[in-house]
């Protein structure tokens, strides 16, 4: 199994020390890439998404409207509570702890978000997911990629992020949109 190149244990102390450490309920900088990234999903519904990297659900409880089923993946179990906390009652919501690559879900989906995520999962964790996701993504799919374009601790940038999973998925899959915002970038790709 590959090991992320920053380890769950990293999230556990950040999450230990401050519930919300990067503020996904109150920064603004959070709600405009949240509104963005509804904003660019290709259709209105979809039956079935995986959000990696899903926090404290903040986005969830916003995609849970465009989606029949999500099942939310975070490394951090005090993440994960108060996810399940903040989206109880919605329909189809469920989480997960989960070690990506090395860890993945059963089944299709026909979304797939990584939000912030790519860089900690180092290059070949990050490429192996690219492999695992297009091994997933129903016909007709789409996977969004937001990467922070400033300096990450994690493996590499975000923009090489991006580059490096879109090229691990080509050619089956292409970018159909692409948002350069001040301090994220924004990818959809599709068959």
């Amino acid at each position: 199994m590959t090991q992320p190149f920053v380890e769950p244990a990293h999230f556990d102390r950040l999450y230990a020390g401050n519930p919300d450490p990067w503020q996904f309920a109150t920064s603004e900088y959070e709600r405009d890439k949240y509104a963005a990234t509804l904003a660019a999903l290709p259709r209105p519904r979809y039956a079935r998404c995986f959000e990696v990297g899903c926090s404290i659900g903040v986005f969830t409880q916003q995609l849970a409207v465009q989606c029949d089923a999500i099942l939310g993946v975070d490394v951090a179990n005090a993440a994960l509570r108060q996810a399940e906390e903040r989206c109880a009652g919605l329909p189809g919501v469920t989480f997960a702890n989960m070690v990506l690559p090395g860890a993945w879900p059963d089944g299709g989906f026909d979304l797939v978000i990584f939000s912030e995520v790519l860089y900690y999962l180092g290059i070949p964790g990050l490429q192996d997911s690219a492999r695992r996701t297009m091994d997933c993504l129903q016909p007709g799919g789409a996977v969004v990629l937001v990467n922070w374009r400033g300096p990450t601790d994690g493996a590499c940038t975000g923009e090489d992020a991006a580059d490096l999973f879109t090229a691990a998925c080509a050619p089956g899959l292409r970018t159909t949109k692409l948002v350069r915002a001040e301090k994220y970038r924004l990818d959809v790709l599709e068959a």
